[in-house]
């Protein structure tokens, strides 16, 4: 099974590249040549792009829920995560990843079927640092062997 490990967001922005040192550590450690590892900052039909040709997929980002701790890791399905443009309009622009994997899907690209958000609950992702907060750091430990569980299930 061809599987991608995505860490999303954007480094510069504190705790908004979590999910790259996520997927970083993660990839120090896991050496199966049916798993690779990418990083974007897109989102959207970018993103969606970026999934073809997988069986699955492991997306790690940040997430500002408000309903957690700053550090909360969960993990979730793609199809358990809201989609917003349901009540908004959308654009190509500023589409969301389940409107993205629809087109994608509709134009025949091959897309994952299992695809997991592994999420880390952050406030500081507008923040200009390459510094994650103590508590969303403090999750990356929890967030890589969360990761790794479902890597060898």
């Amino acid at each position: 099974m061809k599987t991608l490990i995505l860490g999303l967001g954007n480094p510069l922005l504190s705790d908004d590249g979590v999910g790259w040192r996520v997927a970083e550590q993660v990839q120090a450690r896991i050496t199966d040549p049916n798993i690779e590892f990418d990083f974007h900052s897109g989102g959207g039909l970018s993103l969606m792009e970026r999934l073809i040709g997988y069986d699955r997929a492991i997306i790690v980002d940040a997430l500002n829920t408000g309903r957690a701790p700053q550090g909360t890791v969960s993990s979730f399905r793609l199809e358990d995560l809201p989609n917003y443009a349901q009540s908004h309009l959308a654009s190509a622009h500023e589409t969301t990843l389940h409107t993205a994997l629809q087109v994608g899907r509709t134009m025949g690209a091959a897309l994952p079927n299992d695809i997991l958000i592994v999420a880390i609950e952050a406030q500081n992702v507008y923040d200009f640092s390459e510094e994650l907060s103590p508590a969303v750091a403090s999750a990356v430990p929890r967030a890589v062997e969360l990761v790794i569980s479902q890597l060898v299930n």
